[in-house]
């Protein structure tokens, strides 16, 4: 149970807020939009925001994913990583990747189940999750392995924007659907 209560799952007001968001999770509401909705406003910006994370850009979806989950697990919002772990799947990835990002500071280093540049991307995803200040050194290691400014720029945006994600997760007490 969520530490503050979920709106209804057939909210139906404010109806432009209601359906957009309906619309871009195909047709029902997450626990985390009916957290949300407690602030419609909020809940409509958040809605657009995170649509564009999500799918704008040029990014791999692979590598989005791989980030996303790494910041769910580091900051613990199982919630995050339960609906993310699947996509990372469908990018792409593998159960294997999957299984080793739930111990972000080991997946950091396993360079069998990793390449180069999903290190370098958990490596980005701990110093911004963790310290929030980035060294030199992986900014431009990541930098390289992205092949260049815009790819960079796009994963920090991604890591930051599933930061917050995660906080409202974890701070609400979100639990999956069906919990």
């Amino acid at each position: 149970m969520s530490r503050i209560p979920y709106v209804p799952a057939d909210l139906g007001e404010p109806k432009e807020i209601v359906n957009a968001i309906r619309q871009r999770r195909g047709g029902g509401l997450l626990n985390l939009d009916r957290i949300l909705l407690h602030c419609p406003e909020q809940a409509a910006g958040w809605n657009v925001f995170l649509g564009a994370v999500r799918r704008g850009g040029t990014l791999s979806p692979r590598l989005r994913e791989i980030a996303i989950c790494a910041v769910a697990a580091l900051n613990k919002a199982d919630y995050e990583f339960v609906h993310h772990g699947p996509e990372l799947i469908k990018a792409g990835g593998t159960q294997a990747e999957v299984d080793a990002l739930e111990d972000v500071e080991k997946a950091v280093s396993n360079g069998e189940i990793f390449g180069s540049q999903e290190r370098m991307v958990l490596q980005l995803v701990i110093e911004l999750t963790r310290d929030v200040v980035v060294s030199a050194d992986t900014l431009s290691r990541t930098r390289a392995e992205l092949g260049g400014d815009a790819a960079l720029v796009e994963l920090i945006i991604v890591i930051s924007a599933y930061n917050m994600v995660s906080r409202v997760i974890v701070a609400s007490g979100i639990r999956p659907e069906g919990e």
